[in-house]
């Protein structure tokens, strides 16, 4: 006899997709109210890519998992919504860089925070130690290299 309360197999990773969701578009809710209403989930990955020290918009590309011209129009929204500028690469002139400007490095902080205090909700809800606990699992069964920037282009593929 099965137990009423087991949960099929492919709701598991509806479950995790659906937490994530909510934290997601949570912060981005709160983004908007922040002053970053054109933010969009994306973005922050990008910006992740990009990184504080820059990156060419190739770089930026391979590390989200997209196309050279995936990430250019990327990059090219990211200038357009004040997040990030281009700049002339001093170890080759030939080259130009893109580094996040203050306003994409205020979204970046903001997010930090957002993350934070939602987190601080889930311990709230659940309890402190059901919440580690929940992390630590997943740290066990996701690979070692689970930080991976390339959602966006895996979920495009």
């Amino acid at each position: 006899m099965t137990d009423p309360r087991e949960s099929q197999g492919f709701e598991l990773p509806l479950l995790l997709f659906a937490g994530f969701r909510s934290i997601i578009d949570e912060l981005h809710a709160e983004l908007a109210r922040q002053g970053h209403p054109e933010a969009r989930p994306a973005h922050g990955f990008a910006l992740q890519a990009i990184g504080p020290d820059g990156a060419t918009a190739s770089e930026v590309g391979r590390r989200l998992g997209i196309s050279k011209q995936a990430a250019g129009k990327t990059v090219d929204r990211l200038l357009q919504l004040g997040y990030v500028e281009r700049v002339d690469d001093p170890a080759d002139a030939r080259r130009k860089l893109v580094r996040l400007s203050p306003s994409g490095l205020d979204m970046l902080a903001r997010s930090a925070a957002i993350f934070d205090r939602v987190r601080g909700e889930w311990k709230a809800a659940l309890g402190a130690d059901r919440v580690r606990a929940m992390e630590e699992d997943l740290r066990t069964m996701v690979p070692q290299a689970f930080f991976r920037l390339d959602v966006a282009g895996w979920f495009g593929s």
